[in-house]
């Protein structure tokens, strides 16, 4: 009976400590995830949504706008510049149009979760071009470009000629 009670006596410690060991870890983990957990950047090709539509014409130039926008629960980051290495491509097909960039390449926006971007797709009128449906391309940031290629679907037509604004704020 003796030996009963001190075997009760130490499990029931045991188990004591794991309890209070269990309740302090827990309220350590809890305590550091909000400050180590990090949402996933809404630049990543992944995390974003791109749409071509058609913008106000300007003197000699057809123009198309590539609105991205970020869902809830992305972390918001800094783009800058045109997109680079911009194709076009028509039901899979790829166009033989390269384009260039136009515009300052220095000014810094932020982008996420209710902070829509767009930028600028120009094309010279005139010039016979080629219809596409999706714009592949690479989102630069302050420090260099963002890895990954993210694509925008629409219509749109385009030509020799054709050049990419700077991402600016807004849809």
């Amino acid at each position: 009976m003796r030996i009963a009670r001190k075997i009760v006596a130490a499990a029931t410690a045991t188990a004591t400590a794991a309890v209070l060991a269990g309740v302090v870890g827990a309220g350590v983990a809890q305590a550091s995830s909000p400050s180590t957990a990090q949402a996933p950047s809404a630049c990543r090709p992944a995390n974003h949504l791109a749409k071509i539509t058609d913008a106000p014409a300007s003197s000699g130039h057809r123009h198309y706008r590539v609105t991205l926008t970020a869902a809830h629960g992305y972390e918001a980051c800094r783009l800058a510049g045109s997109p680079t290495g911009v194709r076009f491509s028509h039901h899979g097909t790829p166009d033989r149009v390269t384009a260039g960039r136009y515009g300052a390449q220095n000014k810094v926006v932020t982008f996420g979760p209710g902070h829509p971007v767009h930028f600028d797709i120009q094309v010279p009128n005139g010039r016979s071009g080629a219809l596409a449906d999706e714009a592949a391309f690479t989102l630069r940031a302050p420090g260099g470009v963002i890895p990954g290629e993210s694509t925008a679907h629409g219509r749109l037509t385009v030509s020799a000629g054709t050049v990419i604004g700077p991402v600016q704020a807004g849809a």
